[in-house]
C-alpha cells in the first residue's frame, strides 16, 4: 500500500514541478549546483560528509528567505537511502505529523530504515507542537531537520534545539546569484534554455542587485522579464529595469487632484510661506479632504524639512494629529492652521532626512550581516556562534565613547549625518 502512496506522490510531485514558478522548477538536486553556502556544503566540509556518508543527526536550518534552506534539504533527499518525509508548518497539522511518526516507527522495525522528517517553516509550529516531535527524536524514531527564517534561539523550544545541530546560511553574494541566474537560464529540461536567450553583463548585474540576497526573487524576477521580452532574444539592462518597474506596485491614479494639493500645501511649508499653505490646506479643507491625512503629513515634513533645526516641531505637529483624532471637525481645522503656521514659521533643515537617504542606499548594496561584536548573546547556542564578542561598553570607557565599527565590513566607515548650525 505504501508503494502505491510512493508513486501517486511521485507522480503528483512531478506534475505540480512542471506548472511549478521557475524559481521552484530550477531548484538543483546536486552540490555542482547549490551556489553560495561553500562555507556550510563545500568539499571535505562536515556537513557535506554527513550528507553523502548518509550519516546525519537532527539539523536546523537558519537562514534568510532564498538561501537554499529547502534546496539544501532536496539535496539531503537525494542523497539519503533513509525514507525523506517532508512537511510545511504553514499548512501541516500535528496529527499529520504523528501519522508519519507511526510510519516511520514500522519502518524502523520491521525494514530497519530510517525516516528524516523535514519541517519547512518550523517556527510556525507552536511549543505544544514542538513537544509533541521530541520522544521521537530523542529515541531515534525520526531524524528532524527544521528549516527556519527567525532566530531558533527563539523559536525552537530548547530541549528540541539541545538535540539538533544548527546551521547558519547567510544571504546569497551577488556572484553566487548571477550563477544561479546563468544557471536558469541555460537549463534546457526544468529552465529556460529553450528559449536560446542572451543576457547582457549589466542587466545580470542589476538583477543580481534587484534580488538583495534571495534565489527565489532572482529568479522570479528573471521568469517575469523572459516573459515579458515579447520575442526578444537579449536581456538588456535598460530594458530589464524597465520591465522590473512594472512589476511593483503602483498608486491609483484617478485621484491625481487631491496629490497635486498636497503637494502644493508640503511645498508652500518647505519655502517658509505661511500664507500659501494656509490657502492650500483651506482649498483641501473645503474640498473634504480627511483631517487626519493633513495632520500625517504634517508630522512627516516635521521631521522631513525642519528636523533638529527646530526639535519642538515635530511635537507640535504630533500634537496637532492627536488634537484632530480627538476634537474632530468643524473645529480641528483650528488646530491645523496653528500646526501650520508654525510649521511654515520654523527654521529648515533635512539633514536628518538626507542623512537617511545616503544610509537606504549603501542598505541596498546588500543584507550584509550585523558584526559578531554589535549582536547580544542572549542564549547558549548565539554565545558559541560569537555573539557580543569584543563589544566595548561604552560606559566603562574614561571618554564614554568607544571607537569600534558599528558598520558591516562590507560598508566600511560612514559619515551620513552633519548637523547644521
Amino acid at each position: 500500500m505504501e508503494l502505491v502512496s510512493d508513486l501517486f506522490d511521485k507522480n503528483l510531485e512531478k506534475n505540480l514541478r512542471s506548472q511549478a514558478p521557475l524559481a521552484d522548477r530550477v531548484r538543483p538536486d546536486d552540490f555542482n549546483a547549490f551556489f553560495g553556502q561553500e562555507r556550510l556544503v563545500g568539499e571535505n566540509s562536515p556537513l557535506r560528509r554527513a550528507i553523502q556518508n548518509d550519516k546525519l543527526t537532527s539539523l536546523i536550518f537558519w537562514g534568510p528567505p532564498g538561501t537554499g534552506k529547502t534546496t539544501l534539504a532536496r539535496i539531503i533527499a537525494k542523497k539519503t537511502k533513509a525514507r525523506f518525509v517532508k512537511f510545511s508548518a504553514v499548512t501541516t497539522g500535528i496529527n499529520e505529523v504523528r501519522k508519519a511518526i507511526e510510519k516511520a516507527r514500522e519502518r524502523l522495525k520491521y525494514n530497519n530504515q530510517r525516516t528524516i522528517l523535514f519541517i519547512d517553516e518550523i517556527h510556525r509550529f507552536n511549543k505544544a507542537q514542538q513537544d509533541a516531535l521530541l520522544p521521537y527524536v530523542e529515541d531515534g524514531t525520526v531524524v528532524l531537520i527544521g528549516a527556519t527564517t527567525e532566530n531558533p534561539s527563539f523559536e525552537v523550544i530548547s530541549p528540541l534545539l539541545s538535540r539538533s545541530a544548527v546551521y547558519v546560511l547567510n544571504s546569497l553574494s551577488k556572484q553566487a546569484l548571477e550563477k544561479i541566474i546563468l544557471r536558469a537560464l541555460q537549463d534546457k529540461n526544468n529552465g529556460l534554455g529553450f528559449f536560446n536567450l542572451e543576457i547582457e553583463k549589466e542587466a545580470l548585474e542589476r538583477l543580481a542587485a534587484f534580488a538583495d540576497g534571495d534565489a527565489r526573487v532572482a529568479l522570479n524576477g528573471l521568469e517575469f522579464v523572459v516573459n515579458n521580452l515579447k520575442g526578444k532574444k537579449k536581456i538588456k539592462a535598460g530594458e530589464l529595469s524597465n520591465i522590473l518597474k512594472e512589476h511593483a506596485l503602483r498608486y491609483d491614479k484617478k485621484g491625481e487632484e487631491h496629490y497635486n494639493l498636497i503637494s502644493a500645501f508640503i511645498k508652500s511649508l518647505r519655502d517658509s510661506d505661511p500664507n500659501g499653505a494656509l490657502y492650500w490646506l483651506a482649498r483641501m479643507i473645503e474640498s473634504g479632504e480627511d483631517p487626519r491625512f493633513i495632520a500625517r503629513r504634517m508630522v512627516i515634513f516635521a521631521s522631513e524639512d525642519i528636523g533638529n533645526a527646530d526639535p519642538q516641531a515635530i511635537q507640535v505637529a504630533a500634537a496637532i494629529a492627536q488634537a484632530v483624532q480627538f476634537v474632530g471637525m468643524p473645529e480641528a481645522q483650528i488646530n491645523l492652521a496653528q500646526g501650520v503656521t508654525y510649521l511654515a514659521s520654523a527654521k529648515k533643515s533635512n539633514a536628518s532626512y538626507t542623512a537617511l537617504l545616503k544610509a537606504k542606499e549603501d542598505a541596498k548594496k546588500g543584507s550584509f550581516g550585523v558584526p559578531l561584536h554589535l549582536r547580544n548573546a542572549v542564549t547558549k547556542l548565539m554565545g558559541k556562534l560569537g555573539y557580543g564578542k569584543g563589544y566595548e561598553y561604552a560606559h566603562d570607557l574614561p571618554e564614554k565613547k568607544s571607537k569600534q565599527t558599528h558598520f558591516p565590513k562590507e560598508i566600511g566607515e560612514k559619515e551620513y549625518y552633519k548637523r547644521e548650525s
